[in-house]
């Protein structure tokens, strides 16, 4: 089982410098516990036999029912359990959650996709067929050659705004560089216009030298020899395509030795590829008790040699395999090691959070293979592709010798994004990674120019100030633990950053300086706070309530500081107070207005942090939940909301929420009719703002009328092609 002709080195578990600084320790409780094939069996049967009172225990609707989709155990006891939901019998795209029981069988939370009620019309106004054809047309700008789309089947899409009911066709075929196509079409079961389309097929990129001489699994072959089948991994076998996109042949030899160095042999590419599988396998095994990519012992399968001159490698669920190309001019295979990882680490992601492959979840799709290969690398330990943070630095795609990815600083390449911002959701998922990846590796080596196994970094912040490392481990450990614990189908960056510190929590306690240079890291990436003199608070989002009705809010600090936090507050609405210890903020408004409150946070040594936001307090809010179809470049429609118990006249600052599903949202016009006649406008007709949606809160100033009587919202869609619907509205005096 020794693979010839290659350069000396082999794996180890021995990580690489700056791994685990001195101290940097998980709590063992919160580790992943052992279990058997059969203990997991156990578990997972158990929580299929209870979903009927779990779900009545989340409060979910009589249509509403829980699919088991997988369990994990800690080492003490506290089991968390992941469901899909169904509504009347449909999946529910964009509903997971994660349910967290103490091993007393107390509760310790849920983790939810979304906390939208569900309550949808099953009986749908467009075609199966019509879902069909406008998948089959979206293929086609998507330029999918072969393009063949299997049956749409009817879903609730619950991944964004209000849930709904929606057709899901997969549309399969070749995508533009050879890869193949499972693109994912959601379509409004109503409207029939887009909702939402992503890839699923993962593809990443990685080097194509080799990793030297190495051990492999193998096994003897039927009629003698030996085949290239893992008995020791699942069953993992490795097969030639041969040049082609799905005949295969599973690789045998005579002897059990394999390949000679070259890409002239086809072992060798087979042998790189087997290779990276196994240190997959053993790296998810040994670091975070984890049995195969599902969690369950069965090994998925490997492909080498895939179509011509294709350079590019990719992960699919459906055959549940991996597959790589040749690269260009079929001389540098993509079989290395950070490649394998990361293309299987798509498919551990899809068998637990599930990251949807677009926007900010996609982004964090991607980042979470590119974390989770650079660790595996630097877990092996291999001398000939030592460890780094650097993706696909071997490859040298553009010519150069550049990788294409940097985790220092990821904007090296051109298009990445160093830091979060507003707009990173509609930016290609390969390059809306890069906030998640840089946090990665300030929280492993921290920010400032060093050089780690030879390579030189140097990463900056986006706020200017230093990050301190909590190495490598602890930073791969709390990424693991927040995607298979806390992360759902919908998580963006603000809600990773919620994960991965709850997971840091888990580990190595919420008063750690582990806990607190994660924060920072974060912060350094543009996603949340500073931890400012040993205090961190997280912003308080705007408020808006109504006066007569009792508000709650709370303001919580982490203190790394010894002794306690009291809280205190300026700027409140009359009726309103703060607890000086607990930070929760309660009572009835009694006087509407605008108020601008502060909130401080205060140490025992006098350290102090703070936070500002807005608190309006209404005379009175109103809403019309009532659905109304906006026809395709038909007649103005309206929607009503009266008003009975506001005296005198509108505010100069009345504000109007609007919540419209529509695609091209330049077709719409959108007025406010006050109850005498006038016509207040808020969104012209504009042909170039292509986006979809119109979910904003205008302000006009009413204050010429009375608020009392009935207030219409009118919606025209000006030009032809695209519909929708008034999904919701609000005015807020």
């Amino acid at each position: 089982m020794i693979v010839a002709a290659l350069p000396a080195g082999v794996a180890s578990a021995a990580d690489g410098p700056s791994g685990a600084p001195a101290g940097v320790r998980a709590f063992a409780g919160a580790l992943p516990a052992s279990l058997s094939a059969a203990q997991r069996a156990a578990l997972l049967a158990a929580a299929d036999a209870n979903r009927a009172r779990t779900a009545a225990e989340l409060e979910l609707g009589p249509k509403e029912a829980l699919v088991v989709r997988g369990v994990t155990e800690d080492a003490d006891g506290t089991v968390h359990t992941r469901y899909e939901r169904t509504f009347d019998g449909l999946p529910v795209l964009g509903g997971d959650l994660v349910v967290h029981t103490a091993r007393d069988g107390s509760s310790k939370g849920v983790t939810r996709a979304t906390g939208a009620d569900i309550a949808v019309d099953t009986s749908p106004e467009e075609s199966a067929e019509a879902a069909k054809g406008l998948a089959l047309a979206g293929a086609a700008d998507a330029k999918v050659a072969g393009a063949a789309a299997g049956d749409a089947r009817k879903v609730v899409w619950a991944g964004s705004g209000t849930p709904r009911l929606a057709w899901e066709t997969v549309v399969t075929g070749t995508q533009e560089d050879g890869t193949p196509s499972e693109l994912h079409v959601v379509t409004d079961a109503n409207s029939g216009k887009k909702i939402f389309e992503y890839q699923g097929i993962e593809t990443g990129l990685g080097t194509s030298k080799y990793s030297g001489q190495v051990t492999i699994g193998t096994s003897a072959a039927d009629g003698g020899g030996y085949a290239m089948t893992d008995p020791t991994r699942g069953g993992h076998s490795t097969y030639d395509l041969n040049g082609t996109s799905s005949t295969r042949t599973l690789f045998t030899n005579p002897t059990d030795t394999w390949g000679d160095g070259t890409v002239a042999n086809r072992q060798t590419a087979a042998v790189d590829a087997a290779y990276g599988a196994q240190l997959t396998w053993d790296y998810y095994q040994n670091v975070h008790g984890r049995d195969g990519i599902k969690d369950d012992g069965v090994g998925a399968y490997t492909r080498v040699h895939y179509g011509k001159n294709y350079v590019n490698a990719f992960w699919s669920d459906t055959c549940f395999c991996m597959t790589y190309g040749d690269g260009a001019g079929n001389v540098k295979p993509l079989t290395s090691i950070d490649v394998g990882g990361h293309e299987m680490t798509h498919g551990i992601t899809s068998a637990t959070a599930g990251l949807i492959y677009g926007g900010e979840s996609g982004g964090l799709n991607e980042a979470t293979s590119d974390i989770m290969a650079s660790a595996i690398e630097f877990w092996a330990g291999n001398p000939e592709d030592q460890g780094d943070y650097l993706v696909g630095e071997k490859i040298d795609i553009r010519g150069d010798g550049t990788p294409l990815r940097y985790m220092d600083k990821p904007s090296k390449d051109g298009r990445s994004r160093d830091a979060w911002s507003a707009d990173l959701g509609t930016v290609d998922v390969h390059y809306s990674s890069g906030p998640a990846n840089h946090w990665f590796y300030l929280a492993s080596e921290g920010s400032g120019a060093k050089a780690v196994n030879g390579v030189a970094y140097d990463s900056p912040t986006s706020d200017g100030l230093p990050v301190t490392a909590i190495g490598r481990e602890a930073a791969a450990r709390i990424w693991y633990r927040a995607l298979t614990t806390y992360m759902t189908s919908s998580t963006d960056y603000a809600a990773a950053r919620t994960a991965t510190l709850r997971a840091t929590a888990d580990l190595y306690g919420q008063l750690s300086t582990t806990y607190m240079n994660a924060a920072n890291a974060w912060a350094a990436v543009n996603v949340g706070p500073r931890v400012v003199d040993g205090l961190l608070l997280d912003p308080v989002a705007d408020q808006v309530t109504e006066v007569g009705a009792p508000a709650e809010l709370e303001v919580k600090a982490v203190n790394f500081n010894p002794g306690a936090v009291t809280y205190h507050a300026t700027g409140l609405p009359d009726g309103v107070r703060l607890h000086p210890v607990t930070g929760r903020i309660t009572g009835t408004p009694a006087t509407a207005g605008a108020y601008t409150v502060t909130v401080i946070a205060k140490a025992s040594h006098n350290s102090r942090i703070s936070t500002t936001f807005s608190w309006k307090v209404s005379r009175g809010i109103f809403a019309s939940a009532t659905p109304v179809p906006i026809p395709d470049g038909g007649p103005a429609v309206f929607s009503d909301i009266a008003v009975d118990r506001i005296p005198g006249v509108a505010p100069s600052d009345l504000k109007v929420a609007v919540d419209i599903k529509h695609t091209w949202r330049g077709d719409l016009a959108v007025d406010l009719i006050g109850p005498d006649g006038t016509v207040y406008l808020l969104k012209k007709a504009s042909l170039g703002d292509s986006a979809d949606n119109v979910l904003e809160t205008y302000t006009v100033d009413a204050s010429t009328q009375q608020a009392n009587g009935t207030w219409r919202l009118r919606v025209q869609d000006m030009y032809r092609s695209d519909s929708g619907r008034i999904d919701s509205w609000k005015i807020i005096f």
